[in-house]
């Protein structure tokens, strides 16, 4: 019977805190609950009155961010300078280097832009595009298409009447013609001194 009487017992709620109280404590609870607590009135929560002033503090009081200096409720700052703060710390996806915020956009349009040296294909890569670029290389050199620093291809020479130019002889063919005409030149000024001295030699026999 206790029990079942415990159970269909009614409850009130409170003026002073909007809580359901047993009807049979209200009036207790009510002169404790009014003399010792008090309503934040930027929350709403129930807070000691010996520590209204330090619960504002910590919680609701504007403070300023130590890295762009805005002023904000406290209970945001630390969501504030991890993901909002124009000036926290972020990363170049491109080169990981640390910089502020608010100039990662412009530096990474610079950055992205820069190429590397593929490994595998041998073509000049933009860092923007090198991601999408390693998932699609099959590693074999693309002949068809020049990369970023290549070369315009000359134009082709033609004939005096626009035929095809005259064949020219290779180098290394000119350079023999040249080595042996200087050793027959060579060899022929030897001979001639050679028998300009034999000749006052006979002339002193005889």
């Amino acid at each position: 019977m206790p029990m079942a009487m415990a159970s269909e017992e009614t409850t009130s709620v409170c003026t002073h805190c909007d809580r359901a109280i047993p009807s049979s404590n209200l009036d207790l609870h009510m002169v404790h609950c009014s003399r010792n607590l008090e309503k934040c009135k930027i929350c709403g929560d129930m807070v000691p009155k010996r520590h209204s002033e330090e619960h504002y503090s910590n919680t609701h009081a504007p403070v300023s961010c130590s890295l762009c200096s805005e002023t904000m409720e406290r209970d945001i700052l630390a969501v504030h300078k991890g993901e909002n703060c124009p000036q926290r710390i972020v990363t170049c996806e491109f080169c990981e280097f640390p910089l502020p915020a608010a100039d990662l956009a412009e530096h990474q349009e610079v950055c992205g832009n820069r190429t590397e040296l593929c490994p595998l294909c041998r073509r000049y890569i933009r860092l923007r595009e090198r991601y999408n670029h390693e998932l699609r290389c099959t590693g074999v050199p693309d002949s068809t298409v020049g990369s970023s620093r290549d070369v315009n291809p000359r134009p082709t020479e033609r004939g005096p009447r626009g035929g095809v130019p005259p064949r020219r002889q290779p180098q290394g063919h000119s350079r023999k013609r040249l080595f042996f005409t200087i050793a027959i030149t060579g060899i022929a000024v030897l001979l001639g001194s050679f028998l300009f001295q034999k000749r006052p030699e006979a002339n002193q026999v005889q």
